[in-house]
């Protein structure tokens, strides 16, 4: 039976796991991830968590996925459908199912697919692969639960134990089926329960089980796959998620800026894993403060950039809607602050554990008064940290608040990243008040760029009182005059207006597309598989990706005028369309909008951009 498998080489393949919120399926995933990102393959990959806090074990509301697309090249999105489907329970095959190719392999445990666990699925027969019309051979389906509990039989673990080891039984039988090298999965396990080495070793024991019993029975499997990587950039990697990379961002500005780093924050999904992720770096200088409430968080923040901190807040749609007033103290005060709006579905609570980029208009012009911000939007997980060390440069070298968006899908989703040498970054320098200004100074004196200059307390001679009242512009004094108000206005939006961005890129066929998609942030790796799949049709097709929102790169009117169709495409009812139009005169683009709170499905993409 040996001989009769093959290995066959893949381009790339994706797998999900799922099951109920506490079979560890996140965890799963990312072994899985971390062990192909060691090896060089490139991965994307998704987080699709229930909005549930704790549902019924079994239920349907209450499954929980991770997506992982491994690759032989880039790979830009977590794909459409899996090839591997791993469902832990009866309700993970329901809901689970329609996010698998209709050739792909499922495996199942079938301990969980009793009576009981078929009625909480709302199965109408005790045959669930019949009633779903799957082929049976396409199904690997073993008495996971059994194995687990035999395997472990002798390490003294109660059953409530033992059963959260399930999950690593599917890690090891998915890293057969993909060859993949276990030690890698193993040095993960004890790394992460360093001060549980029983546990860990358990988990390490399940996980080699799997694999064996993939091994020996060949678990109905045709083929093992084998994913080599095809280009190698030396380097270290680690699997890193878009809140782990962010926080990361944030503190190497901090050190760039020989400042010391200041979140203050509130909780709330899918934010909070950057508090998490800076509050363990206390020795790196990083001072964290879980507040009472949003605009507590934001102004503190306010209050640390006073200080001569790198002051950031944290937090979600509904937060910002809260911090609204604080981010403005910090406009009217023009304090440097950086503001990571993580997005998720709304309005109010809405979709708490979905993803969209819904607030683009909220950052832009959600608040009292003319009150202006850049905006950032991240690309990818990876990118999180370049675009947290670049929109704490701007806040810094411009004393303004800035806005970063990122949101639940590539905040909770990972990618391999290269770690970054601090030395290629460009230096960020403070607008500092020059020491030959002192007795002349006041607090909204600018320098030749429009910036009002950085007055740290604790300077002799530099004492000075800010706040929320208009000022005078000589003086600093408090200031109702009209005239001294509109120039001050125009003061802090050509401030904001005059920041250098790099120019939009275009990507594709830049010189004679016939089509031209354009979108903003997280988008980018949907929206560029779309063009390449368009592209190797034989269509003309480009696209650009904003990620500097405000202010606009200079060309912008010049690409988004240069074709003859363009189609915005973003997860919201059309917000950057609304703004593009407002910013470039006779700019009538075609629209893509989906609001469903998953990432865009690439296969739609190219449906809709065909008929174009």
């Amino acid at each position: 039976m040996a001989n009769s498998l093959e290995i066959k080489e893949l381009d790339s393949v994706v797998v999900r796991f799922s099951g109920d919120s506490g079979d560890g399926m996140q965890l799963a995933g990312n072994i899985f991830s971390t062990v192909s990102a060691t090896v060089g393959n490139s991965i994307s990959t998704f987080p699709d968590y229930p909005a549930d806090i704790r549902a019924p074990q079994g239920s349907l509301t209450g499954v929980s996925g991770y997506q992982v697309h491994i690759g032989a090249a880039q790979v830009y999105t977590p794909g459409d459908k899996c090839d591997v489907l791993v469902a832990m329970n009866a309700a993970a095959l329901k809901t689970q199912l329609r996010y698998a190719k209709s050739d792909a392999t499922i495996i199942i445990d079938t301990d969980a697919f009793g009576p009981k666990d078929l009625e909480k699925a709302q199965f109408q027969t005790d045959d669930p692969i019949r009633e779903m019309g799957i082929d049976e051979d396409r199904v690997i389906a073993c008495p996971l639960t059994t194995m687990v509990k035999n395997c472990l039989a002798d390490s003294g673990m109660d059953q409530k134990s033992m059963l959260k080891c399930r999950n690593m039984f599917a890690v090891g039988l998915v890293c057969w089926l993909f060859s993949r090298d276990l030690e890698v999965a193993f040095s993960f396990l004890r790394e992460k329960f360093a001060r549980k080495p029983a546990i860990a070793e358990a988990n390490i024991k399940v996980v080699q089980a799997g694999y064996d019993y993939g091994h020996n029975t060949h678990s109905s499997a045709r083929n093992v796959y084998r994913i080599e990587t095809r280009e190698k950039h030396p380097g270290r990697y680690m699997d890193i998620t878009g809140n782990k990379a962010t926080a990361y961002g944030f503190i190497a500005a901090a050190e760039k800026a020989g400042l010391r780093l200041y979140l203050g924050s509130y909780p709330i999904t899918p934010a909070t894993d950057v508090l998490h992720e800076l509050s363990k770096h206390k020795s790196l200088g990083v001072v964290t403060v879980q507040c009472e409430d949003e605009i507590s968080g934001c102004a503190s923040a306010v209050g640390a950039g006073f200080a001569g901190a790198l002051a950031v807040t944290s937090t979600s749609g509904p937060g910002v809607c809260l911090k609204s007033e604080a981010m403005n103290l910090a406009v009217i005060m023009e304090l440097p602050l950086v503001v990571l709006d993580v997005q998720r579905g709304g309005p109010a609570t809405g979709l708490p554990t979905k993803s969209e980029q819904t607030d683009l208009l909220q950052v832009l012009y959600g608040r009292n008064g003319e009150s202006p911000m850049p905006v950032i939007a991240a690309l990818s997980p990876t990118d999180c940290f370049d675009a947290a060390y670049e929109a704490s440069k701007i806040a810094l070298e411009h004393m303004t608040p800035v806005v970063l968006l990122t949101d639940a899908y590539i905040a909770n989703g990972s990618a391999a990243f290269r770690l970054p040498d601090l030395a290629d970054y460009p230096a960020i320098e403070p607008p500092y008040v020059p020491e030959e200004l002192l007795g002349e100074w006041t607090p909204y004196q600018r320098n030749e760029q429009g910036v009002r200059y950085w007055a740290v307390p604790g300077r002799e001679g530099f004492t000075h009182i800010l706040g929320g009242l208009e000022k005078d512009n000589r003086t600093g004094a408090i200031s109702t005059d009209p005239e001294n108000h509109d120039l001050m206005t125009r003061l802090r939006q050509q401030k904001v207006d005059s920041i250098p961005v790099p120019d939009l890129e275009v990507l594709g066929d830049k010189e004679d597309a016939e089509l031209l998609i354009v979108g903003f942030g997280s988008t980018y790796g949907h929206l560029h598989t779309a063009m390449d799949e368009l592209r190797a049709r034989g269509r003309k097709v480009a696209l650009a990706q904003f990620r500097y929102i405000r202010p606009l790169p200079a060309n912008t009117a010049e690409v988004l005028m240069k074709y003859p169709k363009v189609v915005v495409a973003e997860q919201n009812m059309g917000q950057l369309a609304a703004y593009l139009r407002m910013q470039v005169d006779g700019f009538v683009p075609l629209q893509f909008n989906q609001v469903k709170g998953q990432p865009f499905a690439v296969s739609e993409l190219v449906e809709y951009f065909s008929t174009l």
